[in-house]
């Protein structure tokens, strides 16, 4: 892994992206003892609005916590691919939810599409853990913390009654990631 590695979750307000940027900092700071530095931003209407999570992960103290050239970006809606799916490296990568970003942006980056929500609806049940889906699928397609690691970080993070929904989640957006590469 590079020295410093860049990753933006970004989707609509309220999709649990701060959430799942929260989780992989913590996987990556207090699990495998790296440096990591987390931040968020919202559109006006937090709700509903663009917002997006950007962690950045080291092997060396971070000097600048916002990401200024970006590994790896999810994009979980059109609006928020528009928006943030920009500033993506050369040989990047950019994730999007194909059911909800019909144009994706274009660039040096591979791009890989998968339905994210879908996912989390129609295998689960529940579209409230489509972030934990897209985080799993993030963890697979970078590599930036490894597989136990992302697992323990969520399971440590939601609440008890809800822990084999999660797992399952993870689990489901790692295997299917996994399958597109």
């Amino acid at each position: 892994m590079a020295e410093r590695y860049e990753i933006r979750f970004s989707g609509a307000g309220g999709q649990g992206l701060i959430t799942a940027g929260i989780i992989l900092a913590e996987a990556a700071s207090i699990i495998e003892t790296k440096y990591a530095v987390q931040s968020q931003s919202y559109g006006p209407e937090a709700r509903g609005g663009a917002s997006k999570s950007e962690v950045i992960i080291s092997d060396t103290p971070i000097d600048y916590p916002k990401a200024t050239i970006v590994d790896a970006c999810l994009a979980m809606t059109q609006e928020s691919a528009d928006k943030y799916a920009n500033g993506i490296k050369a040989g990047g990568v950019l994730l999007v939810d194909a059911d909800f970003v019909p144009t994706p942006p274009e660039g040096e980056f591979k791009l890989y599409k998968m339905p994210i929500m879908r996912t989390a609806k129609d295998e689960l049940g529940r579209e409230i853990v489509a972030n934990v889906v897209a985080l799993g699928a993030m963890i697979a397609l970078t590599g930036v913390v490894s597989r136990e690691t992302g697992l323990k970080a969520v399971l440590a993070k939601v609440p008890e009654a809800f822990l084999e929904l999660n797992e399952k989640a993870y689990n489901l957006g790692f295997e299917k990631v996994k399958a597109l590469l």
